[in-house]
């Protein structure tokens, strides 16, 4: 079955250039270089499970308690431990900017087997690691769920993801964090590069600390290189949270995400249409196959056949129009054909083809 809708858009006006976001907190535009976090990962098992550990399919997670336990002196065959009260987990935490050593940091535990359910369970003593292969913590504790499971066999019921769980302040800080610290210049990096907005920050900084000489410099759309002023000498946390409490005009480029699995779009208020007429109709054909017995005669030489026939219906609905002012922006282009009925893989089949027209000045970005 084919479908098509018709719907006439008269001309609109000339492309107008995007106007400009709210005025941003510099804190809340860009980051400092240097001064991140850092993503950390361990194995380690989790034991005290009421029998929703990892099956005894799981060869890993057996390797694993015979190995801990060779360590602390027993010694026992892998072949002869069951593993149901214990699972295999992946840790992973994150580790701010600057830690030191003792410094609390959250972590969350996954399964990696086929353990059913981490409620209850306690990770044991678990090494983090960085990119670079050094522990930066250790992890140990009781792991809290945000699910569970209740009944048992086709009668269970299970509450968002019983194998994944968290421990609040479970790890500790052995190492400190692998941070920049910025001595006599500063690096900004803006989340979203844009020239008019790298100026406006150099604009800013300059304006406020670039006496008797200008501080920042733009590097490219995206870096802003700081100085450190006089008379901020030994002062540079200081001068960081005065320079990130300035406000700045940002100007970036109008955009439209369309995501077709799920029908969403976003769309900036003041994105522009240009002079098009949009044709997209609604013809409806459907054509339906059945399949009809053929008996023969009594006494006749003839045999039963199965004869198809088709029936082929079509429907044509009037064109619906759309009215709209001169400078009319696709916010309310999308008003108005929500409005007469239309789906949003309508509008977005109708964005798409605006853009292909070059009658839409914004990026189309499909996810």
């Amino acid at each position: 079955m084919m479908r098509f809708r018709v719907l006439l858009i008269p001309c609109l006006s000339t492309l107008l250039s995007p106007c400009g976001f709210a005025a941003t907190r510099l804190k809340d535009l860009a980051t400092i270089e240097g001064v991140r976090e850092n993503q950390l990962i361990g194995y380690g098992l989790v034991v005290g499970l009421a029998g929703t550990g990892d099956k005894r399919t799981t060869i890993f997670s057996t390797q694993s308690l015979a190995n801990m336990l060779e360590r602390m002196g027993v010694a026992i065959s892998a072949n002869n431990v069951r593993v149901q009260n214990m699972a295999a987990v992946m840790v992973t935490a994150s580790l701010p900017a600057f830690a030191q050593p003792g410094t609390k940091i959250d972590v969350t535990t996954a399964a990696v087997g086929d353990a059913s359910n981490l409620q209850g369970g306690i990770l044991l003593m678990t090494s983090l690691r960085g990119a670079n292969g050094q522990v930066y913590a250790v992890a140990q504790g009781a792991v809290v769920t945000g699910g569970f499971v209740s009944g048992r066999g086709g009668s269970s019921q299970t509450v968002n993801h019983p194998t994944v769980g968290r421990i609040p302040s479970g790890a500790s800080v052995e190492r400190a964090a692998p941070s920049v610290e910025p001595t006599s210049m500063v690096r900004l990096q803006l989340r979203n590069g844009d020239y008019a907005t790298v100026a406006r920050v150099c604009a800013a900084i300059n304006k406020k600390f670039g006496t008797p000489r200008e501080v920042a410099k733009a590097e490219n759309s995206t870096v802003v290189s700081v100085a450190l002023p006089e008379g901020w000498t030994n002062r540079m946390p200081e001068f960081i949270a005065d320079m990130q409490d300035l406000s700045v005009d940002v100007d970036m480029a109008a955009r439209i995400v369309v995501n077709e699995r799920t029908g969403t779009i976003v769309i900036g208020k003041d994105v522009r249409i240009a002079p098009v007429a949009i044709l997209h109709g609604n013809l409806s054909v459907e054509i339906k196959t059945r399949l009809v017995v053929s008996q023969p005669g009594p006494l006749s030489n003839g045999t039963t056949q199965v004869v198809p026939e088709q029936t082929i219906s079509t429907k044509d609905e009037p064109a619906k129009n759309v009215v709209l002012r001169d400078g009319a922006t696709v916010d309310e282009l999308v008003r108005s054909l929500t409005a007469i009925g239309s789906t949003s893989r309508d509008i977005i089949a109708i964005l798409q083809n605006l853009r292909v027209a070059g009658a839409l000045d914004a990026d189309l970005e499909v996810i």
